[in-house]
């Protein structure tokens, strides 16, 4: 999978130990900032790369910021996506089985860089289980298309 990534300031360090482990699993990434740990705003960098996932330039995304909140109301505003902010490994498996998620936010002033790790692991490698759970997306999805006019 092509996984794009990106980062706030305050998730520059994480992002950079998530890029390795995303690499380790086997997908491309493509980083599109920040790429210093100077203060930039977190919007800036979590809509374009939740834009590249909506149209179809990257299968995946993962964003982070210092709590992972505002990366995760910003990929949210964009049409299509489905950003989960996770901090454990249950949310993170249940997110994908559940909710189909293609984007993943984190905060890396809430976890340590393991457990940033295996969550990325997790929701990497956990298939979306279908089912009762589709029907559900696709509600989600009706009223994005009617809430456009």
């Amino acid at each position: 999978m092509k996984i794009v990534i990106a980062s706030d300031h305050a998730g520059y360090a994480l992002k950079k130990d998530i890029i390795h482990v995303v690499e380790e699993l086997g997908h491309q990434v493509e980083d599109v900032g920040c790429d210093c740990a100077d203060s930039v705003d977190y919007a800036d960098y979590g809509i374009p790369a939740a834009e590249m996932v909506a149209n179809g330039k990257a299968d995946r995304g993962i964003i982070i910021c210092g709590t992972g909140i505002g990366m995760s109301i910003s990929a949210n505003k964009v049409k299509g996506i489905r950003c989960a902010l996770v901090h454990d490994l249950f949310s993170a498996k249940a997110t994908r089985e559940h909710n189909d998620t293609n984007v993943l936010a984190m905060g890396e002033r809430v976890i340590g860089p393991g457990l940033a790790q295996e969550i990325t692991k997790v929701w990497l490698t956990t298939p979306f289980e279908g089912g009762r759970h589709a029907r559900r997306i696709d509600k989600i999805t009706d009223y994005e298309e009617k809430s456009e006019g």
